[in-house]
């Protein structure tokens, strides 16, 4: 037989030729467990796969293991905690979240909120809370915990319990902008820092981008361990997310990086509640297999919690396998449906499937099958998973955890297909609900939806302070004090940029320059920290392309593991060197991973304490375009750091065309309240912009953020005034005037098409009609300060225009919308045109791409004739 026969018979086999072997076989290996241990047992197989790999046979191991708990009874640790107490407040929570969801819906019917997602996830939160979440405090850097969204109600629910929020803070719950009024807090709907900045830390609303950003999170601890800026050991980060959650692509996209950098400070638990907002996860299949294989395969420790204690005793009867082999065969649609009905349905459907199960459940009554838990509803079992977690060295860890939709609800709401949008319970429903968790409310409190708290001295509350007291405090907590960073003169690293005497170069260029000498400064810091070591460089495997392939030796690429390879390049100046104390963090080509990256090193002055640099450079077109969710919700962690859109604008990057050229950058970046976007021209407005977005952020210790644009083009840069730098940061300055005598019109540029503006300039001055230039370096700043200025005031960009008269002419490298932000503060009586490259882009030179645009100095100059009533030149 070949060797592909021989393949395809070994796939095909449907049946066991020969009983008696396959006997001899599994009894040769149950007694070499036996007699060698597990150990042995694991070598022997290991030596055996790499035989059965070989071309002759083509096996490999199936991924899926089987639908039990992955942590067997017999080693289970010891419970540590009280259980009838840990049991009863995790019933208050759920109470107080169910409360606080209905209540705001019934006076309110569109406040929305969620009550499912929290009652599968409570004794998940709850053992984290009670055993392993560690909080920040003066004695130790504390865990990180990323929660899922739809649960926030629950998390609202314990801090009521703790003393951190009122009865009153709950009763405001989504009511943000009334609750002041009635001296209470407005609670946000999601976990969102920017709304709650004492007590949230991590934004996680937008599905997918909690899950990839624990993961970098990790990944800088290790970073910041690595290059001696702050030990991390013994710390972890833990990412509770919904098994739908698992669809969106940012979730699983780097999930290889996390066990490539072998990030055992990572934990994940995966909610398996088995349903999405509308139905099932995988109605036809199983998503915990999925996951399994998916984790397995990208070289996680996977860790499955399916089953509870109750389930112990059955598996220990079934000496014939029929449970394992009934879940093997059961897909999750069908499961769910178990979920939702008695047990009574579940005697005659699930264990009625054929004599062995039914055996099983013999002397069981229909309330006993009906509360036999699922594993993630049972605390001595998550702490067992939990425990291995925690325990696991070299490898990150996910907790595949089974759990029911709603568990709890009844028939409002458990296991059923509307149970997301389950907002409203009746009178039955609450007092069913109050009974089936043991709750001590009477009839009229549990209908009239009434909160409740222990009294401060009842055993329950003691336990719960004292449980938070040994982990080290209250989570979840967020914290901003962190020490202000003394910034070097910007005479000392920018005077090339800001005395440039016509020099040619690139604004990009300049930028890696400016970047380099920051890279040398030692300016001492806080914390013994020299400024040049707080500086983070990103980027996506971009960096010679932006003429960055000078810092690879100069501060070296992070790697966990150093260099163990000669690169091809080691006699260059310019050679490719990884370090473990590298300083640019190159992430490959992952736009994603790259931003995930850039907001775990801006929101270190708040999840660390120290405080960090970031400056991201990347092709413009990639950001809030490619990874715009991601960035909006880095503005929500208060981020503090730099985005620098390279290559930027439609016609800048000639032959690269549609998908690579931005025009809306600005506009987008306009729309996020703490990002200061520029698009200066010149390299000493960049160097000004860079400066003061340093000392708003490390000084001022301002929660913003900066996206500056930086462009390929090679033309000549003049010196930048003194004078002018005060304009630079507000939006704009008076570049120059153009012909005899008073202004006829004047000429708005930004970014490269500035360069287009002052052609147009000297080409109506020599035609007899004077001109003024103004450069803009921020079209979103002059409307931002116009729009915020009081009665009596006069805004920047009102003054700018107020000097002269005539039309006025806006031409940028984006959109036309970016410029027309500022047309309601033109000076009454001016003519207001708007020159911009809406549209798709193409592929071709500079000079074509904007005499197609209209954004060339011919187009120009055409807009300006045409506004002062002349014929065009042309």
């Amino acid at each position: 037989m070949s060797d592909l026969n021989l393949t395809r018979h070994l796939a095909d086999l449907s049946g066991d030729i020969d009983p008696v072997e396959t006997a001899e076989w599994r009894d040769a290996f149950q007694a070499l467990v036996a007699t060698h241990g597990p150990a042995r047992a694991r070598f022997v197989l290991d030596q055996l796969a790499v035989l059965a790999r070989s071309p002759q046979v083509g096996w490999s191991p199936e991924l899926v293991t089987p639908y039990v708990n992955t942590v067997p009874v017999e080693r289970q640790p010891v419970f540590p905690g009280d259980l009838a107490i840990e049991e009863k407040l995790a019933s208050l929570m759920r109470w107080n979240a169910l409360a606080m969801v209905v209540r705001a819906n019934a006076a309110y019917g569109e406040l929305g909120g969620h009550i499912a997602s929290y009652a599968s996830a409570a004794d998940l939160f709850e053992v984290g809370f009670n055993h392993f979440f560690r909080a920040r405090n003066d004695r130790q850097g504390g865990d990180l915990v990323f929660f899922q969204p739809h649960s926030a109600p629950g998390v609202y629910a314990r801090a009521f319990l703790e003393g951190r929020l009122t009865e009153a803070d709950l009763a405001h719950y989504r009511q943000e902008i009334t609750a002041p009024a009635a001296g209470a807090r407005g609670l946000s709907s999601y976990p969102h820092p920017w709304l709650m900045p004492d007590f949230w830390q991590f934004p996680t609303g937008s599905m997918g981008i909690g899950p990839i950003s624990s993961i970098y999170h990790a990944r800088f601890m290790r970073y910041l361990t690595h290059r001696q800026l702050l030990d991390c050991e013994g710390r972890k980060v833990w990412g509770v997310f919904g098994d739908g959650e698992m669809d969106e692509p940012e979730s699983m996209s780097a999930l290889t990086l996390a066990s490539r950098e072998k990030l055992d400070n990572l934990v994940w638990v995966v909610n398996c509640n088995l349903q999405r907002l509308d139905g099932p996860v995988r109605g036809n299949g199983r998503i915990v297999d999925e996951l399994e294989k998916l984790f397995r395969g990208a070289g996680w420790n996977v860790i499955k919690l399916l089953w509870g204690s109750d389930w112990d005793g059955l598996f220990a009867r079934d000496t014939t396998g029929a449970l394992v082999r009934a879940f093997a065969h059961t897909v999750d649609g069908q499961m769910q449906t178990f979920a939702a009905k008695d047990g009574r349905f579940n005697r005659d459907s699930f264990f009625g499937q054929n004599a062995e199960l039914a055996r099983l459940a013999q002397g069981m009554t229909d309330e006993q099958i009906d509360r036999l838990k699922r594993g993630g509803h049972d605390l001595v079992k998550i702490h067992a998973a939990y425990d291995a977690a925690a325990r696991h060295t070299g490898q990150p860890t996910v907790i595949l955890a089974h759990t029911k939709k709603g568990y709890g609800m009844g028939a409002a709401g458990q296991g059923r297909m509307t149970t997301h949008s389950q907002k409203k319970l009746d009178e039955s429903d609450l007092l069913a609900f109050r009974n089936r968790f043991n709750l001590p409310l009477t009839d009229a409190q549990a209908t009239t939806l009434a909160f409740h708290k222990p009294a401060d001295d009842s055993p329950e509350m003691r336990y719960l302070h004292a449980r938070r007291q040994a982990l080290g405090g209250y989570l979840p907590k967020r914290q901003s004090a962190c020490d202000v960073v003394p910034v070097p003169d910007l005479a000392r690293y920018a005077q090339f940029a800001l005395q440039a005497g016509g020099k040619e170069m690139s604004t990009t260029m300049a930028f890696v320059r400016l970047l380099g000498n920051l890279l040398k400064d030692d300016t001492p810091g806080p914390q013994g920290i020299a400024f040049r070591r707080r500086l983070v460089p990103i980027v996506a495997d971009e960096a010679r392309t932006f003429g960055m392939a000078n810092l690879f030796k100069q501060v070296g690429i992070y790697s966990s593991v150093g260099q163990k390879y000669e690169p091809e390049d080691i006699g260059s100046v310019l050679s490719y060197r990884e370090a473990l104390d590298g300083q640019i963090l190159e992430e490959g080509i992952s736009e994603a991973g790259a931003i995930a990256s850039w907001t775990a090193a801006a929101t270190s002055y708040s999840v660390h304490g120290v405080p960090m640099l970031p400056f991201y450079i990347y092709y413009s077109m990639f950001g809030f375009q490619r990874v715009g969710d991601a960035i909006w919700a880095a503005a929500d962690q208060r981020a503090r750091g730099f985005l620098l859109g390279a290559t930027s604008g439609r016609t800048t990057l000639g032959g690269e065309g549609l998908q690579h050229q931005d025009g809306s950058s600005h506009l987008v970046a306009a729309t996020i309240p703490n990002c200061k976007a520029y698009d200066p021209a010149f390299a000493g407005e960049m160097a000004v912009i860079i400066d003061q977005g340093m000392r708003e952020m490390l000084v001022e210790q301002k929660d913003v953020f900066y996206y500056v644009t930086l462009m390929n083009e090679n033309y000549a840069q003049p010196d930048l005034p003194d004078a002018a730098r005060a304009g630079v940061i507000r939006g704009g300055y008076r570049f120059g005037a153009y012909g005899e005598g008073a202004p006829q019109v004047t000429l708005m540029g930004s970014g490269a098409i500035l360069t287009e503006v002052i052609r147009a300039a000297e080409t109506l001055a020599a035609e007899g009609i004077a001109s003024e230039v103004i450069s803009v370096t921020s079209w979103s700043e002059l409307a931002r300060e116009a729009a915020a200025a009081g009665e009596g005031q006069t805004a920047h960009v009102t003054g700018l225009l107020g000097a002269a008269t005539g039309p006025v002419i806006a031409a940028t490298d984006y959109v036309r919308a970016v410029p027309e932000a500022i047309r309601a503060y033109v000076p009454a009586g001016r003519t207001y045109i708007t020159l911009g490259t809406d549209g798709f882009g193409r592929s071709d030179t500079r000079a074509a791409l904007r005499s197609y645009f209209g954004v060339d100095a011919p187009s120009v100059a055409q807009a300006a004739h045409a506004a002062v009533g002349l014929p065009s030149s042309s």
